[in-house]
């Protein structure tokens, strides 16, 4: 691993009202859901203006948004976060059944995971999604 990507964790935006939610995608991902990628730092947020001013930082790599939020629903954020920043992260929208995933290619999230959490289908939602634009460690 160079020093780079060992001091540098990526870091992940978690989006949701419910404090639960937030904590159930850290614990599905944990600090490093592979070896090949640095470890995750996550940024809680609970509101949409939170969101947008995380993004518009350009400090986030990756955002999980759920789209069962109250009032802001995690797909209408990301349609608005895709319309608005140039060469915008990757997103991954929390649905709330398998059949919703139609509705996140609607909002241009590059993935979707549906409610309950799935440790293992969000770990392979997030490492597809961040290999590509982390550098290769050795």
């Amino acid at each position: 691993m160079t020093e780079a990507s060992a001091s540098r964790p990526v870091k992940v935006l978690v989006y949701s009202d419910d404090v639960n939610t937030r904590q159930q995608v850290i614990l599905a991902l944990g600090r490093r859901p592979h070896p090949d990628l640095p470890e995750l730092e996550y940024v809680e947020v609970a509101t949409e203006p939170v969101v947008l001013q995380n993004m518009d930082s350009g400090t986030i790599s990756l955002a999980i948004l759920d789209g069962e939020a109250v009032p802001a629903g995690g797909m209408g954020i990301a349609k608005q976060l895709k319309d608005e920043i140039y060469e915008c992260p990757p997103v991954i929208v929390l649905t709330g059944r398998p059949q919703d995933a139609w509705l996140a290619t609607w909002s241009r999230a590059e993935a979707a995971v549906p409610h309950p959490i799935d440790p293992i289908q969000l770990a392979e939602a997030v490492i597809g999604l961040l290999r590509p634009s982390v550098p290769a460690t050795s």
